[in-house]
């Protein structure tokens, strides 16, 4: 008697279930014949209704409100600088309700392996540090999850948990410089003035931090302004850490303390899986022992194309401009091609450097189809090392982190 594999009739069903979705498009697939076992179309989706305006974020959509979070639809993000109108908001408590007069908040600096604990205002920051101004990415670590299958926990991200404004501030390294760090440092952390969901003044929603050469970079920032302006309250005002090319949750908003750790930081959202992946590729749907875990550094390659918006009607034979931008966490990206036959055959981009370092990279180019129907146009960005986005989502995890396929958007020559 045969034995019946879960597995392989799990895959057909799949397979069938992605080839039911081509057809229900109602349009030719000219590169049909590249397309990957299973693979689903691209499906348009609209902005919603505007249930964010109160905090200025039109066209964003809302993933939760208890706490609120929200990602940015890939179209509107196209801006070289992230308007705030425009940056994804990620919360994991209730932000203070009020800050009182910016310039009298204060930052307390302390911890095992700090030599001169000290308490610095606002003001003070400002008066006794060179003021930097950078453009730097930040991107939730969950940015994707919500292509992983099985589903994991937590906000079901598709790409829009990335942004880059311009920040204003001091440079973590020249306070931390300040207040004395002794040999033993190992981590630097951060905790801020937002609450426990619960209503738990002994709990902290999220304490998080980075090794201390990371936070001795020059693009580290102690950061008071986004773009010229005040940071917005929703962002961390009126001061809050950017720590770029790492997992967002690493720059903490509503800065009270900054830990000077002896030690790999012991704070909420540390241990037990968040922000951490196997430290060795697993099964999907596999469960690992904390143990078996590794705290995410250093972000992977990614890219976004931003023009023009998926779901686009072109006419055949009409150019269609194409741009977006890609970024690599600690590195650089080295090139960005893009398909429009699943993956067949690649196109080179135009690529800008970065304005600084950490910065995301600008690229564009001209596509041309040669028959009508439904495309799909893939992004594939490269970085520094070498390393390139997979055509398809990678190693699964149980958090649901670090899915930098390429990027693909959907469009219909007629």
């Amino acid at each position: 008697m045969s034995q019946h594999n879960p597995r392989s009739r799990r895959a057909f069903l799949q397979a069938a279930t992605a080839a039911a979705a081509w057809r229900s498009l109602g349009l030719a697939v000219p590169y049909a014949r590249y397309l990957p076992i299973g693979l689903m179309p691209v499906v348009a989706t609209a902005a919603g209704e505007d249930i964010l305006a109160s905090l200025g974020k039109p066209g964003l959509k809302l993933l939760g409100d208890r706490p609120i979070n929200a990602e940015t639809p890939a179209h509107l993000l196209d801006d070289a600088v992230t308007p705030a109108s425009r940056l994804f908001v990620r919360n994991n408590g209730v932000p203070p309700e009020s800050v009182g007069d910016p310039d009298l908040w204060e930052l307390r600096v302390h911890g095992e392996a700090c030599l001169k604990p000290q308490t610095l205002t606002l003001a003070e920051l400002k008066r006794q540090f060179r003021p930097v101004t950078l453009q730097l990415q930040l991107e939730c670590a969950g940015n994707g999850r919500g292509e992983f299958r099985p589903r994991t926990s937590g906000n079901q991200w598709t790409t829009g948990a990335i942004g880059c404004p311009e920040w204003t501030g001091v440079r973590l390294a020249d306070v931390l410089t300040h207040c004395g760090v002794a040999g033993n440092a190992v981590y630097v952390a951060y905790k801020g003035a937002d609450t426990h969901l619960s209503g738990d003044a002994n709990k902290s929603p999220i304490s998080r931090g980075a090794p201390v050469a990371k936070a001795m970079e020059k693009e580290s920032l102690l950061a008071f302004a986004m773009n010229g302006a005040p940071i917005p309250p929703v962002h961390g005002a009126p001061l809050r850490l950017v720590v770029s090319g790492w997992p967002a949750s690493v720059s903490g908003k509503w800065l009270r303390e900054l830990l000077v750790r002896d030690r790999v930081h012991d704070g909420e959202k540390m241990d037990e899986g968040s922000y951490r992946m196997p430290c060795k590729p697993v099964a999907p749907g596999a469960k690992v022992p904390n143990d078996e875990m590794c705290i995410i550094g250093s972000l992977p390659v990614k890219s976004l194309i931003t023009f023009p918006e998926s779901g686009r009607s072109v006419a055949l034979g009409t150019p269609v401009a194409l741009r977006g931008h890609a970024w690599a966490g600690d590195r650089a990206v080295k090139r960005v091609d893009v398909s429009t036959d699943f993956g067949a055959t690649w196109q080179t981009t135009r690529l800008k450097a970065p304005v600084n370092r950490l910065a995301w990279q600008h690229f564009d180019t001209e596509l041309k189809f040669s028959q009508p129907g439904y495309y799909e146009v893939w992004a594939r960005a490269t970085d520094t090392a070498g390393h390139a986005q997979p055509m398809l989502v990678p190693g699964w995890n149980p958090k649901g982190y670090l899915n930098n396929a390429c990027h693909r958007i959907a469009v219909q020559v007629v």
